[in-house]
């Protein structure tokens, strides 16, 4: 089907998974329909509220936490109308696309045999499995490196093989910022950027005016 040549390129959300010492891009997972609404919060790292220091009470002791919640559909039901646009449709259904958000949060089996023979060789300290960087991109000014701390998958239709073929995934992410991850790491040089671009468009906010508040002044 082709499209009209003057409407805009659809840009879609995704998460990169990245070397998070060399920075090389393990792999790129786009989203295949955009979300229709993204819920952010922020927890003010502030000092602590039960403090009587009065000397305290406009610090801060690093950058908000940050956390993302979406919804993303899956469905499979254009690839089994047209095969040619995804060959493994008909065979697995949205299988593939399901099992590559869900390994982000598994350590590879390679990594597990590797702990399991450490542990029968009889090492006393294995250290954690370490995990790709994951990058939360939602357009040029949001690229952050993130940490998944729910998921969950509701699949809603079946093919008569019983592979899934539309389902919804619900994602929460908590941004990583230079608190957890250093200044000298690929991700907190992500998130500097990531701040720096907020404050840039800060910047080009119109300021309002005591006016609008319908005051004179502070005094």
């Amino acid at each position: 089907m082709s499209t009209f040549p003057g409407s805009p390129h659809l840009l879609k959300g995704g998460i990169v998974l990245i070397d998070p010492d060399s920075g090389a891009v393990q792999r790129i997972i786009t989203l295949q329909y955009n979300p229709d609404t993204l819920t952010r919060s922020l927890q003010v790292q502030g000092v602590d509220a039960t403090s009587r220091d009065r000397s305290e009470a406009l610090r801060l002791k690093g950058p908000p936490i940050e956390t993302f919640k979406l919804e993303a559909e899956i469905d499979a039901t254009d690839q089994l109308e047209f095969p040619d646009q995804n060959p493994t449709a008909p065979q697995l259904g949205i299988y593939p696309q399901l099992a590559a958000l869900e390994i982000i949060v598994y350590p590879t089996s390679a990594q597990l045999l590797n702990a399991n023979a450490l542990a029968q060789s009889g090492t006393l300290e294995i250290a954690p499995m370490e995990a790709p960087l994951s990058l939360f991109v939602w357009s040029k000014n949001r690229v952050v490196p993130v940490r998944i701390t729910d998921f969950s998958i509701t699949e809603e239709a079946f093919d008569t093989a019983l592979n899934p073929i539309r389902a919804k995934v619900s994602l929460g992410m908590r941004v990583l910022s230079v608190d957890d991850l250093g200044f000298d790491n690929k991700g907190g040089n992500l998130f500097m950027v990531y701040q720096q671009q907020k404050e840039q468009l800060a910047a080009k906010s119109k300021p309002g005016t005591l006016r609008d508040l319908g005051i004179g002044g502070i005094s």
